[in-house]
């Protein structure tokens, strides 16, 4: 039983407040400065990171696909609109400043071996692997290749699958998370219940990967002990994006994190006692001869 993994000088896992991910991924919309506002946001949250998507483009996908007409801001194909989506160098380098610069710790989801070497120069605190790339045994060993945690999203994926990957990664410094891959997801499809079988199965922290609309199930997971909730940013549901719409406004991601954090403070330790605040109504409401006199903590 691994009950805690430490990311960026935090300590997630048991007993421990739910660590709070804003995912930026794709929803910069190649943008720079739409970037560090989704990061400002962030922070204004309260969030304790945000995340990005890295790719190689021409290694992820085919050159088939690549070609597939597809409109977008970016061009007439799936390929430009990929590569537009893409950050340079000098772009993480850029947001690598940023973040340091505001105090937020930020990580990315790498969908190949490239792109897991690329991050490595801004010493990221943490990887993520996308529930897409659960099955790629290659890319998860070369992940465990650099010694950091990792955080696995389980997103369309069988308990088999799920068995495999974590015997290819080992539970050291493993962070699992629930996940239902459909961007918005259906509460029906939620599952959150999942998230105790995989804490009990694997013995590592568990956390929730949410795309769902709104707030209450992601607050849900974190009252059923979710180490770790990581949801979609985004500065407006309406804005072009595939992922725009299964994600949280600024607003909103400020209430979800005071939400979580007023129900972590509400699940106490179990041990009921009488507090000091309920004696004077205690005193009053109780028939006289029937009071006892309570000890509070």
């Amino acid at each position: 039983m691994i009950d805690v993994v430490e990311i960026a000088g935090q300590r997630v896992g048991s007993g421990e407040p739910s660590y709070v991910v804003a995912e930026i991924g794709i929803n910069h919309n190649g943008d720079l400065g739409l970037a560090r506002k989704l990061i400002s946001a962030a922070v204004t949250a309260g969030c304790d990171a945000v995340k990005f998507q890295k790719r190689t483009v021409d290694v992820v996908y085919s050159a088939e696909e690549l070609d597939r007409p597809r409109d977008s801001p970016f061009g007439t194909t799936n390929g430009e609109l990929k590569r537009g989506l893409e950050f340079s160098q000098d772009d993480y380098a850029a947001i690598d400043e940023y973040c340091r610069m505001l105090g937020i710790a930020w990580f990315a989801s790498c969908w190949d071996e490239a792109s897991v070497d690329f991050l490595e120069q801004f010493d990221p605190p943490c990887y993520k692997i996308a529930s897409a790339s659960l099955t790629d045994d290659a890319l998860l060993r070369h992940h465990r290749t650099y010694g950091r945690p990792i955080i696995l999203s389980t997103g369309m994926s069988e308990i088999d699958e799920i068995d495999h990957a974590v015997d290819v990664l080992g539970t050291d410094d493993l962070v699992i998370l629930h996940a239902t891959s459909t961007y918005p997801s259906q509460p029906p499809e939620l599952n959150l219940r999942a998230i105790a079988t995989l804490r009990d199965r694997y013995g590592v922290p568990v956390g929730y990967s949410g795309h769902e609309v709104g707030l209450a199930a992601s607050v849900a997971a974190a009252a059923l002990g979710a180490c770790m909730i990581e949801r979609h940013i985004t500065l407006d549901r309406a804005m072009w994006g595939s992922d725009q719409a299964a994600s949280i406004e600024p607003f909103g991601f400020q209430r979800l994190v005071k939400d979580i954090r007023a129900v972590e403070s509400a699940l106490g330790d179990g041990v009921k006692v009488v507090y000091d605040s309920e004696l004077p109504i205690q005193e009053k409401l109780r028939r006289v001869g029937l009071r006892r006199v309570a000890t509070a903590n």
